[in-house]
Formats: structure tokens, C-alpha cells, sequence
């Protein structure tokens, strides 16, 4: 398994209305997450710890906040803010 990002919850929801502008800031800062936890956790399916606690990331138009399961190597995006700006 390899390290992805995927949206999850409501956060689905909202990337089915947002601008395309908007998502792709959103997908293009998520990618870089993607490949810092690839470089962190190089041996995810056998991470045996707590998760680390994800964030709020701020782009162009919005935020969104992601989550960091290490066992599945997934970023979850769980919440998607478009402010419009």
C-alpha cells in the first residue's frame, strides 16, 4: 500500500459544490502531505503508536482540515471550509 489522500465525511459533500479553483489548491496542498508522511512514516502498516494529530490548512479561498491515519497511510480530509476569499 502507498500513501494517499482522500475526502472523507462531509468534506465529500463540499468538494461536489466548491470551485474548481478552490479544490485544487485544496488537492495540491494535500499531495504535499501525502509525500511528507511518506518521507515521516516510512513503515506505516506497521506503526504501532498513536496517530499524529492532524491540522488546518489554510489555501487560497478557504481551509481545510485533514486527519493522519499511519496503519492505512491515508490523509483523511474530514472538513472543507470555502470562504470565498
Amino acid at each position: 500500500m502507498s500513501w494517499k489522500w482522500e475526502y472523507a465525511f462531509g468534506a465529500e459533500e463540499v468538494a461536489r459544490t466548491a470551485p474548481t479553483g478552490f479544490l485544487a489548491e485544496v488537492e495540491r496542498k494535500a499531495d504535499e502531505l501525502v509525500r511528507a508522511a511518506e518521507a515521516l512514516h516510512t513503515h506505516g502498516q506497521a506503526h504501532g503508536s498513536v496517530d499524529p494529530k492532524g491540522g488546518d490548512v489554510i489555501v487560497p479561498g478557504g481551509m481545510f482540515t485533514y486527519q493522519v491515519v499511519v496503519r492505512s497511510e491515508r490523509i483523511f480530509i474530514v472538513q472543507i471550509t470555502y470562504l470565498g476569499f
